[in-house]
């Protein structure tokens, strides 16, 4: 009896767990943009992912979990998030063919630490029935033909202060301070609401221009109670003649204590392939980071515009400097 005691425990030792793949993200993409590319990926390798989805807290989450951080991947919906993740030490450098093949190098950070997913241009949402230009620059809208034509969110928006930040990268600070006063005395009204506001606010005639991030036109258009909005107005790509349109990513980051590490970047490389590209593309009307991905039907119009070639760290490390340029025109006031 003994001997079989012994037997079954050295038996039991030897034998491996039986434990099932899997991969746990922090989000702070919303979970309907990529639950459908999780399913995907864990139908096509049987790693099963979970998500953990907030618009607020994740980087801060990782923080205060330290080693013991259960998350291998964190997904944003910009770029700041991921350069400040990686500032705070915490992600990790991988160097994969896969990724760099598919994400060029001016939407990724050049020692590994992330990669971008997906890209959407900061354009100008136009009325159709008061603009006839079908071209613009973001430097002529401090000139007087937009005197009180102009609508803009809030000036403290991530999305603003990228644009500010690129405009100081592109002209220094103290021109971009006057390019943002003088968009300031253009405005219709006090900057309010979201980019869609805008839009709404053009079909009504409170203003004829706004700026607007380019993925908001396939989602109002998605939206029956929003489409005469988005019928209401034309797309147009700033700069196109010179440096091009203002861009920036929704992107992904492999977290330092990764404890799924090998797969979670069998995730990452999945989520960079043709399939996941056209799969983020359609679900989100943004533009892949992939060349040569089919777009969706609302923006294969737009394909091929010409983007602000200047890597995303060139103007990211000036936003502390845009928020101050806000505060100092009183853009929101």
């Amino acid at each position: 009896m003994r001997s079989f005691i012994i037997w079954f425990i050295t038996l039991f030792a030897l034998t491996p767990a039986i434990t099932s793949a899997e991969v746990n993200v922090y989000s702070y993409r919303q979970s309907f943009l990529v639950e459908p590319l999780f399913a995907k990926f864990t139908a096509l390798t049987g790693i099963k992912v979970n998500t953990i989805f907030a618009a607020e807290g994740l980087i801060q989450k990782l923080q205060m979990e330290g080693r013991n951080s259960p998350a291998d991947l964190l997904l944003t919906s910009n770029s700041t998030r991921l350069v400040e993740a990686k500032e705070l030490g915490l992600t990790q450098s991988i160097q994969d063919s896969t990724l760099e093949a598919a994400v060029p190098s001016t939407f990724r950070d050049a020692t590994g630490n992330w990669f971008g997913l997906t890209i959407r241009a900061r354009l100008i949402y136009a009325s159709k029935e008061r603009i006839q230009e079908n071209d613009i620059t973001y430097e002529e809208l401090t000139t007087s033909k937009w005197n009180r034509r102009i609508c803009s969110r809030s000036g403290k928006h991530d999305y603003n202060i990228d644009l500010i930040a690129s405009m100081i990268a592109h002209h220094g600070e103290e021109e971009a301070r006057l390019w943002l006063k003088g968009v300031k005395e253009n405005l219709a009204r006090r900057p309010q609401g979201n980019d869609r506001s805008q839009v709404k606010a053009i079909y009504e005639g409170q203003c004829d221009i706004s700026l607007g991030n380019s993925y908001y036109f396939g989602a109002m258009m998605a939206d029956p109670e929003q489409q005469e909005w988005a019928r209401s107005v034309k797309l147009l790509f700033p700069n196109q003649e010179n440096r091009g349109t203002h861009v920036n990513i929704s992107g992904m980051a492999l977290t330092k204590y990764a404890p799924n590490r090998e797969d979670a970047i069998k995730l990452m490389g999945f989520l960079v392939s043709e399939e996941a590209q056209k799969i983020y593309a359609e679900v989100n009307y943004e533009f892949p980071v992939r060349q040569g991905v089919a777009l969706s039907p609302l923006l294969k119009p737009y394909e091929g515009f010409i983007s602000d070639k200047i890597p995303l760290i060139d103007f990211i490390q000036y936003r502390r400097d845009a928020s101050i340029l806000v505060d100092q025109v009183g853009f929101d006031e």
